[in-house]
C-alpha cells in the first residue's frame, strides 16, 4: 500500500511539474499576442495595397497610413523582435534593400548580400517617381515571411526564462539612445515621437508582464517609476527637432541602462545570443570606453594579465612603433604617418608619403586613436584584426616595405629586444620561437592604450561635468535634423550601432578635387567585396578628436571640418551635381543655417578626448649589426 502511494506522488509530482513547466505566462502570452496582432495589421496593409491606386495622391495617402498603423503594432514588440532575431528583422524594418557588412562573429566569413524588406522600404517607394504595386506586394510578403520567424521554439523556448528578457532590454535601451530617436529607420521623421511613444508603453507592458511571470527576478518599483517618468518626458516633447535628446538619453536613458547592467551582473544573466557578444557586462554606462570590445589589442598576448609584464609589453610596443627597423631601408617607422603628437594621423599632408619618397599613397592617413571600436578595419574594411592590419602595412611595398624574415632578423640582432621577446614567448606556449605576431601585438598593445580616454561630452553624459547649451544644441541638431546620427552612432559617434557587433559603410560622393569637377576614382569596399552597392563606399570614421584629425575624407581632399559640414549640407557629392548613382547620403540640402553649423562645431569640438600623450623615446635599441645602428627615433620621412 505503502508504494503504491509513493509511485502514486512520484506521478503526481512528475504530472505537476510538467503543467508548471509547459504553463503559458503572461509574459509568453503577451509576446504571442503581439505576434499576432502585427501579422494582421500586415495583412490589412497588404489588402490596401492591392486595392489601391498608385497614380494618385489618394491613394498614396490611404498606403502610408496602412503603413503608419503597421509600424505602430510594430513598435509594440521592436523589444523582442530586434533582438531575438535581427536578421529577419531586416525583412521587416530594414532600412536598406542590401546590406553586405559581416557580423562579428562573422569576421572571417566572405561578406554576403542580406536583403532588406519591410515597411521603412515600402513607404520610402512610394516616394519615388516609378511605383511599381508588385514591389510593394513583394516587400510586404517577404515581411511576412520573416515574421514566422519569431514563432520558432528556438525563440519562443527563451520567454520561459529570466536572461534574455534583461538582455533584449538592454538592447532597447542601447537603441533608444543610438537609433530609435534619430530617424534611422523610420522614413518619415514627423512619425519618430509618436512610434517613440507607442513603443515606450508597449514595453511598459511588457515589463509588467515580465513581473507578473518572473516576481523573484523582477524589476524594482523604482526601476519603473524611472521608465514611467521617460514616458512622460518624451510625452512632452513637441516633435523630431525639438526633442531634447540630450536630457533624454542622459537622464532617462543611461541611468536604466545602469540599473539594468545591475541587474544583469546581480541576477547572474546568461546569454547563448550572438548579439552579446562584444558587450560588456561591466559597463556602468553608455559612454563607458567598455561598453563594446570589437578588437583585441594584445593579440598574440591575449593570455597575459600580469600588469608589470603587460607593462613592458607596451613599452617593447612604444620602442617598435617608433623604431625605422620594420621598414625595408629602416628609415620609416609606424610614427612616420601616425604621429603621436598629431592624434597619431598626418595633418600636415593630405596623403602620406609613399616609401619610394617622391610619390603619395593615395588615401589619407587615418587616426589610431579609437580605431579599437571598430570591426572592420581600414577604409575600405580590408582587415579584422589590428594585428592584421599592422602586418599588412608593415610589408607592404608602397608603405614601409619590409620583408617579414628580414624583420624578424632585425628587431632580434638587438639585445633589448631579443631578451624581451624571448621573455614573453612563456606566455605564448603554442609558439617556439618569435614570430611577426609578436612584434606586432606588442605594437598594437601599445597604440591601441591611447583609446580610452574620456572627452567632456563623455563626462557630461555621465553626469560628472557639464557642457555649455551651444554644445547641446549641437548634439540635439546632430542627432535630428542634420541626420548625422543615423550614421555616426552613439556613443562613438562611428559606424558601429547596437548591439555593436559590425561595421557600416556609406557612398558619400566624396570629389577627387575641391572643385566637385569629378568623383574620386577610389573604389572603396569594391576592392574588397565586389558588388554594386559597395562600389566607392568607405567604413563610417569616428568624430571624436576631429579637430585634431584633419584633412578629411578618405583622401583628405577638405582641410577643415567647414568643408565637411558644407559638402554633408549641400547632399554629398550628388548634391554637389556630381553623378553618384549609389550614394547612401540623401542628395537632397540639409538647408542648415550659420548658427546650425556652429552649434554642430561646438559639439564636434566636445568630443575631443582628454589623451594624455608621451615622448618619443630618447633612443632605439642597439643592433649587434653596425649598419642599423643609424636608424632615427621615428623614421626620417
Amino acid at each position: 500500500m505503502k508504494a503504491c502511494i509513493v509511485i502514486l506522488l512520484i506521478v503526481f509530482s512528475v504530472i505537476s511539474l510538467a503543467f508548471i513547466q509547459n504553463k503559458v505566462t503572461a509574459y509568453q502570452s503577451l509576446y504571442t499576442e503581439g505576434i499576432e496582432e502585427f501579422k494582421l495589421s500586415e495583412a490589412s496593409l497588404l489588402r490596401s495595397i492591392e486595392h489601391s491606386r498608385l497614380d494618385n495622391s489618394q491613394g498614396i495617402d490611404t498606403l502610408k497610413f496602412a503603413i503608419a498603423e503597421a509600424r505602430l503594432k510594430l513598435k509594440d514588440i521592436d523589444f523582442w523582435l530586434r533582438y531575438y532575431e535581427p536578421n529577419a528583422y531586416r525583412k521587416i524594418n530594414g532600412p536598406l534593400p542590401v546590406e553586405w557588412e559581416n557580423e562579428v562573429f562573422e569576421k572571417f566569413e566572405a561578406p554576403y548580400r542580406r536583403e532588406g524588406a519591410g515597411l521603412s522600404l515600402a513607404e520610402i517607394s512610394l516616394s519615388q517617381k516609378s511605383r511599381v504595386k508588385d514591389s510593394l506586394i513583394a516587400l510586404i510578403r517577404r515581411s511576412q515571411e520573416a515574421i514566422k520567424t519569431y514563432e520558432a521554439d528556438s525563440i519562443t523556448s527563451q520567454l520561459k526564462t529570466f536572461s534574455s528578457f534583461f538582455l533584449a532590454n538592454r538592447l532597447f535601451l542601447l537603441n533608444l539612445a543610438a537609433v530609435y530617436n534619430t530617424g534611422f529607420e523610420c522614413p518619415d521623421t514627423s512619425r519618430v515621437l509618436p512610434e517613440m511613444v507607442s513603443m515606450l508603453t508597449g514595453t511598459r507592458r511588457i515589463y509588467e508582464s515580465y513581473n507578473q511571470s518572473f516576481p523573484e527576478k523582477r524589476l524594482s518599483a523604482e526601476y519603473l517609476a524611472f521608465y514611467d517618468g521617460m514616458i512622460a518626458f518624451i510625452r512632452r516633447q513637441n516633435g523630431f527637432s525639438s526633442l531634447d535628446r540630450y536630457v533624454f538619453i542622459r537622464d532617462y536613458v543611461n541611468p536604466l541602462f545602469r540599473k539594468n547592467q545591475e541587474y544583469i551582473l546581480g541576477y547572474d544573466v546568461k546569454s547563448i545570443s550572438f548579439n552579446d557578444y562584444t558587450l560588456n557586462n561591466d559597463a556602468k554606462s553608455i559612454f563607458d570606453k567598455f561598453l563594446y570590445t570589437p578588437q583585441n589589442t594584445k593579440g598574440i598576448f591575449s593570455l597575459v594579465e600580469d600588469e608589470k609584464t603587460l607593462s613592458r609589453i607596451r613599452a617593447i610596443g612604444k620602442l617598435l612603433f617608433f623604431d625605422p627597423i620594420l621598414s625595408g631601408n629602416n628609415k620609416r617607422s609606424c610614427a612616420s604617418c601616425h604621429k603621436p603628437t598629431q592624434y597619431f594621423t598626418d595633418t600636415v599632408m593630405q596623403t602620406a608619403m609613399s616609401y619610394d619618397g617622391e610619390h603619395h599613397l593615395t588615401r589619407n592617413t587615418p587616426t589610431l586613436i579609437n580605431a579599437v571600436y571598430n570591426h572592420l578595419l581600414m577604409l575600405d574594411g580590408k582587415h579584422t584584426t589590428l594585428q592584421s592590419q599592422a602586418k599588412a602595412v608593415i610589408t607592404n611595398p608602397d608603405e614601409m616595405g619590409s620583408e617579414e624574415k628580414q624583420l624578424i632578423r632585425k628587431v632580434m640582432s638587438c639585445k633589448e629586444y631579443r631578451d624581451a621577446f624571448k621573455q614573453f614567448l612563456k606566455y605564448t606556449p603554442e609558439e617556439k620561437q618569435v614570430t611577426m605576431d609578436h612584434i606586432v601585438s606588442a605594437i598594437t598593445f601599445y597604440d591601441g592604450s591611447y583609446s580610452r580616454f574620456y572627452s567632456p561630452f563623455d563626462e557630461a553624459m555621465n553626469k560628472k561635468a557639464d557642457v555649455t547649451s551651444e554644445v547641446k544644441d549641437g548634439f540635439n541638431l546632430f542627432m535630428s535634423r542634420a541626420k548625422c546620427g543615423t550614421c555616426h552612432f552613439v556613443p562613438n559617434f562611428n559606424g558601429v550601432k547596437p548591439p555593436y557587433i559590425g561595421s557600416e559603410f556609406e557612398v558619400l560622393g566624396t570629389p577627387e578635387t575641391a572643385d566637385f569637377r569629378s568623383l574620386s576614382p577610389d573604389k572603396g569596399r569594391f576592392m574588397v567585396n565586389q558588388a554594386p552597392e559597395t562600389l566607392h563606399a568607405f567604413r563610417t570614421g569616428s568624430i571624436r578628436n576631429a579637430a585634431f584629425t584633419g584633412p578629411y575624407m578618405h583622401n583628405g581632399i577638405f582641410k577643415s571640418l567647414d568643408e565637411v559640414i558644407d559638402f554633408y549640407d549641400a547632399g554629398g557629392g550628388e548634391g554637389k551635381k556630381m553623378i553618384v548613382e549609389n550614394q547612401t547620403l540623401s542628395g537632397d540640402s540639409l538647408k542648415l543655417s550659420k548658427k546650425d553649423k556652429k552649434e554642430l562645431l561646438a559639439f564636434i569640438y566636445s568630443l575631443n578626448e582628454d589623451v594624455i600623450f608621451e615622448e618619443a623615446p630618447q633612443a632605439l635599441p642597439v643592433s649587434s649589426d653596425p649598419a642599423l645602428n643609424d636608424r632615427k627615433v621615428g623614421g626620417q620621412y
